[in-house]
Order: C-alpha cells, then structure tokens, then sequence
C-alpha cells in the first residue's frame, strides 16, 4: 500500500502522541510538531505508511534524544494486556473451538495501536470479540493452510497485543504439532511495535523461533529485511501477518501464501481491504493481487 493524502495528517498527528508519551514542555512539543509538519511536505506517495512513519520517528527519537519513544507505553500496554489473561485462559479452557477462540483473542490484541487514527478499548473490545464475526472470514481457508503446511511464520505486531499472540501460538503449536512456527519482530524500537525485547520477556524464546527482522519500519518492509529473515519469510508456507503495520507492507506481495488478521482501524485501510473502520478481518490471500 502506497499512502493517501489522509496518511499525511495522520502521521503529523503522532508528533503529539509522541509529546504526551514522552511528557515533553511546551517547546520540545512545538519542535517535534513542526520538524514532522516539515517533512511532511517532502512524504514520498511512492512509499508506504510504515516507511514514511520509520523516517519519521527516527527524526522524533533523536530531537528527544530517546532511542524508545514509547518505552513507558509499552509496559504498561504489557501489564494491561497480562491482566485479562485469567479471562482468557478461561474462555480458552472452555472453547468449543479453540483454534478460532485463540484467533479472536490474537485480533483482539490488535486493538493496541499508538499510531491508528481510531483508538478502541481493550476491556471493550475483549468483552465482544467472541461475539463478532470477521468482516472478511477466511477462517476455514487459514485452518485448511495450517493443516497442510510445515512452516509457519507469525509476524508480530504491538506490544500487548504480543500477549495475546503468545496464546494464539501456543494453542497453534497444540492443534498443529507438525509445523515449524517461528515469531518474527521489528528490528528496532519503532512507535509500539514489538523487538526482541519485550518477545524474550513475554517467553517467545522458549515457545518458538523468535526471529529479528532487523526492520525498522512499524511493518515487515521485506527490502528492509535482513537475510535470515527474508530467507524465513520466502519459505514458509504460510505466513501470518498480524495488524494494519504488516498489511500496508504487504500489499502487495511476492509471497503466495499469506493470512491477514486484523481490526481495521483507519479509512485508508478500510478502503483497501473493502471494510468498515471497527470491523475484524481474516483474510487469506494466495495470489500476488
């Protein structure tokens, strides 16, 4: 996906976010807020939201002179997330289907979100999500790839929303003990997203192959890419692309197998994807489109 003019704004947006995450005075706000209003008027619309986002905040993070911009975010985001994981134990214990159980909790994580035009509640969204029915629902064609494939590759997406994709992972490595799945995180702090870091505190490391994209961007941008990751990426037989980060990077894409699990959160994606803002899509997609 290339961006819209609404990406504009909405990235210009997130110079005050980035304000408020870091508890900046008035004039580091001032300074955050113009040096983006600045670069904006040199956005590429040949580049996708996560690329022109990467520059962006690379920019921000060196005015602050704070590698983490949202490190403070990012733990309390893991701390809200492992709170309602009695909850979610207990729906899972209880699931009648517990693949499709798992896969709503994994989409219901995608809710964290610093950088989407369209918050939602955690707690909101957990209490309906058992009771909402993906927009676009592939769910049976994601269940038919994972019975017939061998590797599995799961890219991650924010931080709390991790959380709830250790136990979708888990509850996939229990139906399908015959695959190779492997996690694969951003190469650097960037926004929310999730690194090596908080997957090792989350126990990744121990559940599957964690692997580093070495990216920089909020999206697996696959020229971005270190070796091993693209070489991991290309050879799986399925690839599972968690959020809207992932989506914009991956559409398109050369590869032929790939699930897209996410809520739709802005208009631009909305429009793409064929969707309403709000609404939760599986989407498995096995041609270059």
């Amino acid at each position: 996906m290339k961006i819209a003019q609404e990406c504009v704004g909405c990235i210009i947006n997130q110079s005050l976010k980035v304000a408020d995450a870091i508890h900046a005075d008035k004039k580091l706000k001032n300074k955050l807020l113009s040096t983006v209003e600045q670069m904006s008027r040199d956005f590429s619309f040949q580049l996708s939201p996560p690329e022109i986002a990467a520059d962006v905040y690379e920019k921000m993070a060196q005015i602050a002179n704070k590698r983490d911009l949202y490190d403070e975010v990012k733990a309390l985001s893991t701390d809200k997330a492992q709170s309602f994981l009695p909850f979610l134990q207990e729906k899972l214990s209880k699931s009648t289907d517990k693949l499709l159980t798992a896969t709503k909790i994994a989409v219901a994580g995608n809710v964290i979100d610093l950088a989407a035009a369209v918050e939602f509640d955690l707690e909101e969204e957990l209490e309906k999500i058992f009771h909402t029915e993906f927009s676009h629902n592939d769910f049976e064609m994601l269940t038919q790839e994972l019975e017939n494939a061998k590797s599995v590759v799961v890219l991650g997406d924010n931080v709390g929303e991790h959380i709830f994709d250790y136990m979708f992972m888990e509850v996939l490595k229990e139906l399908y003990p015959h695959v190779d799945f492997s996690y694969m995180v951003r190469g650097n702090p960037i926004i929310n997203d999730v690194t090596m870091k908080e997957a090792c505190e989350a126990g990744f490391d121990t559940l599957c192959e964690l692997i580093d994209s070495g990216v920089n961007t909020p999206g697996f941008t696959y020229n971005r890419a270190n070796e091993y990751a693209q070489k991991n990426f290309d050879k799986a037989d399925l690839v599972i692309s968690k959020g809207m980060g992932n989506y914009e990077c991956l559409s398109p894409s050369h590869h032929k197998n790939i699930c897209f699990l996410l809520k739709v959160k802005c208009d631009v994606v909305a429009r793409s994807l064929g969707q309403n803002v709000g609404d939760i899509v599986c989407k498995v997609v096995k041609e270059k489109e």
